[in-house]
């Protein structure tokens, strides 16, 4: 088990609560309204999803002082058996293959395959929950466990559609629980950094900004046939709220289900809430005004291998409006702005000057103009850690950074691309109503229809 990170009430409201007064935007906003742990009360945890990404944020979790995982949820029992039960390994000694016992993790912990019934058997017992399903079923498990003042820690997409992630950040402000979205990188100091320089006005107001992933989750058509899904899974379950189909090994479960409209929103989905997170921070973005897609002709069952997506922003207070423009997969730019960029990342394009940035690190152009520069005073305060900092806050009333009334907004941003792709026109968008005025066809991809008992309204 990873090394265990303390998290103190004084080291989190310090550290946490520094950065208030420098950022604008209630991006630092979200406390709890549920009573605070006492300081010697473990946070009762339970995992939604444990494997693959939700094993790292099982990992995560586990790793952070004052909470505890005492249940977990999977539908796959091969998937739940790695984190329960002891694992067999092998290992080269003296020339010989010798077979070794490695301890379960989480021996003891209460385990279920259908996390509607964790929750409601939980209920008094777990103070939180992490979610890290497949997309498709982020909004009904996060809803669920909100509804029953569960505090949520939910992989990125936030949700599904536009409209489920607009329903699970209303009733988690409604019910006052501490939130988070999966976006990890958000905790990484060079996010900051370039937060902190866009905002310093280095490069002068920014107008256009390029937001670019050279990975495709897309492409293919849906199997024919199916076969029996293995025992170990129970695939009526894996697909929840979606619409019945057969199993096809490979096709969905553990990881291709990306690809596919009913589970998730392709590339778009997967990385957009990571690489959109920071012009959101950095430019007090929120809700578009227009939004219009283009890529290879739609297919009813797939998503795209590539995709270009214009957002329209308007202004905010004396910042003036913004073009945020997406590629990712086939149609990623090999230059933006006159410059030769890799295969990620996010080009600022201000009135003095460029700014690229990705996870590691960022560059200022024109070089020659920018030689020597030197950053401003740092006014955003280092992260604890994404999952100590959420962890901070359901025990402490703390803040978090990436709670559902930011990350909110950014998931349905992201999420309106696709909707925009398949309907073919550029949105007129009412983000108040959740409407395009210019196209009530969209309407079927803003929402959608659940399978009966797995909905979400």
């Amino acid at each position: 088990m990873a090394s265990r990170v303390t998290v103190s009430r004084r080291t989190a409201v310090k550290t946490l609560s520094a950065g208030l007064a420098g950022l604008s935007g209630g991006v630092f906003s979200g406390l709890s309204a549920r009573p605070a742990l006492g300081a010697n009360d473990l946070l009762q945890i339970a995992c939604i999803g444990v494997a693959n990404r939700a094993a790292d944020n099982v990992g995560g979790v586990a790793a952070v002082t004052g909470a505890k995982i005492v249940a977990m949820c999977d539908v796959d029992d091969t998937f739940m058996a790695r984190q329960t039960k002891p694992q067999v390994y092998t290992v080269k000694e003296d020339d010989q293959q010798v077979e070794k016992e490695r301890p379960a993790r989480f021996p003891d912990v209460r385990t279920y395959v259908d996390y509607r019934e964790l929750i409601e058997k939980e209920v008094g017992t777990v103070d939180a929950v992490v979610v890290s399903t497949a997309d498709h079923h982020h909004a009904p498990a996060s809803i669920r466990a909100i509804r029953k003042k569960m505090h949520v820690y939910c992989e990125k997409p936030l949700a599904h559609t536009v409209a489920e992630a607009r329903l699970v950040a209303e009733e988690a402000a409604k019910a006052g629980v501490v939130t988070q979205m999966g976006t990890q990188i958000h905790a990484e100091d060079n996010y900051r950094r370039v937060v902190e320089i866009i905002r310093a006005g280095a490069i002068g107001p920014v107008q256009e900004v390029h937001v670019w992933v050279g990975k495709s989750w897309g492409g293919g058509k849906r199997p024919e046939g199916g076969q029996e899904p293995p025992a170990t899974l129970h695939w009526d379950l894996w697909l929840g709220p979606a619409p019945v189909r057969p199993f096809a090994a490979g096709a969905y479960h553990p990881a291709n289900w990306r690809r596919f409209w009913d589970f998730g929103n392709g590339t778009l989905g997967d990385m957009g809430c990571h690489y959109m997170d920071l012009p959101f921070w950095a430019l007090d973005l929120k809700y578009p005004t227009a939004c219009a897609a283009e890529g290879a002709e739609v297919d009813p069952e797939t998503c795209p291998v590539g995709l270009v997506v214009r957002y329209e922003f308007p202004a905010r207070g004396e910042q003036p409006p913004v073009t945020l423009t997406w590629y990712d997969g086939n149609r990623i730019p090999k230059e933006v702005a006159g410059q030769k960029v890799p295969g990620n990342g996010v080009m600022f394009v201000g009135r003095d000057g460029m700014l690229f940035a990705d996870y590691g690190g960022y560059r200022l152009f024109p070089a020659e103009k920018f030689a020597g520069f030197t950053p401003p005073p740092q006014s955003i305060p280092k992260s604890i850690g994404h999952y100590a900092e959420w962890i901070a806050a359901c025990r402490e009333g703390t803040p978090t950074t990436c709670h559902f009334g930011y990350s909110g907004p950014l998931s349905e941003a992201v999420l309106l691309g696709s909707v925009a792709y398949r309907v073919g026109k550029r949105l007129e968008w009412d983000a108040a109503a959740l409407t395009a005025r210019n196209c009530p066809e969209a309407a079927r991809f803003i929402r959608k229809q659940y399978r009966p008992g797995w909905e979400v309204a």
